[in-house]
C-alpha cells in the first residue's frame, strides 16, 4: 500500500460519489502500481463540450501532469488516468532499462 496523497476535486459540480469514489480507487492503484509517487491530485469540471479532467503526480523524481476531456466526468477521469500511467510506466521503464544496459556494459567490458 502506497502513502501517497490522492486528492480529488470536483470543480464548479454536484458532488458525484460514485466517480469520486472510482477516481479515488485509480488513483491509489496508480500509486501502488508507481511507489515513487507521493501526490496525485485529480480535478474535475464541467465546460462547454462536457468535462475536463486534469492530473497532476509528482514524486521522487517525477512530475507529471496531464489533461483530457469527454462527455461525461468518470469517462474524463479514466482517459487522463491512463494518460498518466503510460507516461510513468515510459519513464519507468527507461530509468529501469537504462540501468540494465549499463550493468550489461560494464560486464561485456
Amino acid at each position: 500500500m502506497s502513502d501517497a496523497v490522492v486528492a480529488v476535486h470536483l470543480k464548479d459540480m454536484t458532488v458525484i460519489d460514485a466517480v469520486r469514489e472510482l477516481v479515488e480507487r485509480r488513483c491509489t492503484d496508480l500509486a501502488d502500481e508507481f511507489p515513487e509517487l507521493t501526490h496525485v491530485h485529480v480535478t474535475l469540471s464541467p465546460d462547454g463540450r462536457g468535462h475536463h479532467a486534469s492530473l497532476h503526480a509528482t514524486g521522487k523524481r517525477t512530475e507529471i501532469a496531464s489533461h483530457a476531456h469527454a462527455p461525461e466526468p468518470g469517462h474524463a477521469a479514466d482517459q487522463v488516468l491512463d494518460k498518466v500511467r503510460h507516461q510513468l510506466r515510459r519513464t519507468h521503464d527507461k530509468h529501469i532499462y537504462t540501468q540494465r544496459r549499463r550493468a550489461r556494459h560494464i560486464r561485456v567490458a
